[in-house]
């Protein structure tokens, strides 16, 4: 059990320095996790805690993020629940992340070149000659017209959503989940929404962390000891 905690253990740091290093990029929502706990027998001749975790389950914190003003007419920040759909390679993925740019052809894109999808189903062009208003419901307008609007969309279970990279989630294959219009969402023109990552959080949690490898460690190498002084003695016995 303590070689199986030692391996959860590393798994946790992995997903932390992950969540550490996109503490920085706008819309990016944090994994988390599930524990239980076990009593590691061989931990018990310890001086710390034989009460370790392990991890159960892993999951996707979609609270929400503070929201910060850019300037920018062509970022977007999303307060509520819900996504912004784009074009990816495979087909439709959904993110919050509303640093967009405008292409050479005037197509809004995400710093990964993936084209905003717009509510009719096409890429969101914008004129760069005009101003551009984006209201809180997504409807583009430039020379005091409505070009398009933003395709805004919820998911019943988000938990049930693939994590494409860091910034795209991928929809998932039961219809009870398909993608619906957003109900509860405010898009706000020239703002990004921030990770939801604290930082004073995860420096506690990696501290944590390592202490309980160190725990796992020592009981480790002291099942090993034991299990060497059993052969040791059974050889004497033996002769």
């Amino acid at each position: 059990m303590a070689a199986s905690g030692m391996r959860a253990r590393m798994d946790s740091l992995d997903m932390l320095a992950n969540n550490l290093a996109n503490s920085g990029a706008a819309g990016f929502k944090a994994d988390r996790e599930n524990y239980n706990t076990y009593i590691d027998e061989q931990a018990q001749g310890l001086a710390s805690d034989p009460v370790l975790p392990v991890v159960e389950t892993k999951w996707t914190d979609f609270s929400q993020g503070t929201i910060t003003p850019t300037g920018s007419p062509v970022d977007i920040a999303l307060a509520g629940d819900g996504f912004v759909s784009v074009a990816g390679p495979n087909g439709p993925l959904y993110t919050r992340n509303g640093n967009f740019k405008v292409s050479a052809n005037g197509t809004l894109q995400t710093q990964e070149g993936y084209s905003v999808t717009g509510k009719d189903g096409k890429p969101v062009r914008i004129d760069t000659a005009k101003p551009l208003e984006i209201t809180q419901d997504g409807v583009m307008r430039q020379g005091g017209q409505d070009t398009g609007q933003l395709a805004l969309v919820q998911f019943a279970t988000p938990q049930q959503l693939t994590k494409i990279g860091n910034s795209y989630f991928s929809p998932s294959n039961n219809a009870a989940n398909a993608a619906k219009p957003a109900q509860r969402l405010e898009v706000q023109q020239g703002k990004l929404e921030a990770a939801n990552v604290s930082a004073p959080e995860a420096a506690v949690r990696l501290v944590s962390i390592l202490r309980q490898f160190e725990t796992m460690q020592k009981a480790f190498t002291l099942a090993g000891e034991m299990n060497r002084k059993s052969v040791e003695e059974v050889a004497k016995v033996s002769g």
